[in-house]
């Protein structure tokens, strides 16, 4: 990654950022998204800590009483550029929403990992600040959230929504939307197409289906206590994500002289139960539906996600399937969002088959991590020079590494960004 590159990203950063948040793009997203809050704040740390803290800081000042992190926090001046938005969910009307207005649904938590990160770039500005202590009594409240009100008996911790997966039109997602008869309606707000292709985003059908959960998540208070609910899914990526933040969890304990037992204790739960979503025959994590008892046998990049897990006792299998025709690692512009031989592979369309740069900071996070240093640093220059070259879009196409959705997409910049910075500072230069 250049200096000019490294310029390139920060600038990204600087025109998306709000005050004290970064909207992931200007135009199509024009609010601030959870786990994009997260990733993002893992860039801003080399360019400025203070504002990494204030990026986590603004998430956590959304926290409802029951401890979730909503999906969206709206900038309510902006609700006719976003759908659904602050006029859809009129939070207020639900009991223990915040003052800001946001969305009832929540994301996949990374929140911890970015918190630990974002502490060790400036120890003293987070201590002055106490931005670890802060932060870490707001992720006890998350963490306890998806513990008692989105965990079943499984072990698993279940999303109710294709948004909360961060995987919004993925494979998985097909069967369980098929079976609800239901839908929002044929008058579906798309103001996301003023701003990108419609071939390159999730359909109106798909959509619809969305509209409606959302409609009805909402209208029962968001307070997952629908007993006929009929979206219950769990996710690989978001379980995993979990496991990897309740080990943050237990670094921020240690750090602040608390009990990090616990954390330590409950990540090796969440690894056991992580098990039962393992497919032999695919090599790799899937999804299961709750509502009918069925996985949702599609190789993606949520099944391999998992590899960021410490002890993972899956590792050589998911490598294999990395490496496969499937995912063809170093033969194809980052890592594809799905299985490249199946039929239902598109590699244009959002989550089913464009490469996604976030997703390629976690696979290269967990390479690095396991000491595959030349897979990781290979996966790193792709992100930077496809960053660069095409103006930090949000996605590519696996096959040519052309640009899809739309541009100067933060989270790109940021996490681009993040590897130069560690891997050059380590003598890995990119």
């Amino acid at each position: 990654m250049s200096d000019r590159a490294l310029r390139a990203a920060t600038q990204v950063l600087a025109e998306n950022w709000r005050g004290t948040y970064t909207v992931p793009a200007a135009g199509l997203y024009p609010h601030q998204w959870s786990w994009d809050s997260a990733f993002i704040a893992i860039g801003l740390r080399h360019i400025s800590p203070r504002r990494a803290q204030q990026e986590l800081d603004a998430i956590f000042s959304a926290q409802w009483d029951d401890g979730r992190l909503p999906q969206i926090v709206f900038n309510p001046r902006l609700d006719v550029q976003y759908s659904p938005g602050a006029s859809f969910w009129h939070s207020e009307r639900i009991p223990g929403s915040p003052a800001v207005p946001t969305s009832g649904l929540i994301q996949p938590p990374n929140h911890a990992l970015a918190t630990l990160l974002v502490h060790q770039s400036d120890p003293e500005t987070s201590e002055r600040r106490r931005f670890l202590s802060r932060s870490y009594e707001s992720l006890l409240g998350w963490h306890d959230y998806l513990e008692q009100r989105r965990t079943g008996a499984s072990g698993l911790v279940h999303i109710v929504h294709p948004w909360e997966s961060g995987m919004d039109n993925s494979p998985f997602w097909d069967a369980p939307l098929a079976a609800i008869g239901a839908s929002f309606g044929s008058d579906i707000p798309r103001p996301d197409l003023n701003h990108a292709d419609a071939s390159h985003r999730p359909s109106n059908a798909e959509y619809g289906k969305y509209l409606y959960l959302a409609a009805r998540y909402r209208d029962h208070d968001c307070d997952d206590r629908d007993d006929a609910y009929p979206f219950i899914l769990e996710d690989p990526a978001v379980h995993a994500l979990l496991i990897r933040s309740e080990w943050a969890m237990a670094q921020l304990a240690d750090l602040l002289g608390a009990d990090s037992a616990g954390h330590r204790r409950k990540a090796r739960e969440l690894t056991d139960a992580l098990e039962s979503l393992w497919d032999d025959e695919l090599g790799c994590y899937v999804a299961n539906d709750v509502v009918a008892g069925a996985k949702q046998r599609f190789r993606t990049v949520s099944g391999l996600i998992p590899l960021l897990v410490p002890d993972l006792p899956r590792t050589d299998e998911l490598l294999r399937t990395l490496s496969s025709e499937h995912f063809r690692l170093g033969g194809t512009a980052l890592v594809p969002s799905h299985d490249l031989t199946a039929a239902t592979f598109d590699s244009a369309r959002y989550w089913r088959g464009p490469s996604w740069f976030n997703t390629a900071w976690l696979i290269a996070e967990a390479l690095h991590e396991r000491g595959f240093s030349d897979a990781a640093r290979a996966l790193a220059t792709q992100m930077a020079d496809l960053g660069l070259d095409h103006d930090f879009p949000e996605y590519v196409d696996p096959h040519s590494g052309e640009p899809r959705g739309t541009q100067r997409f933060s989270w790109t910049a940021a996490l681009s960004l993040d590897l130069y910075e560690r891997l050059h500072a380590e003598g890995e230069v990119l």
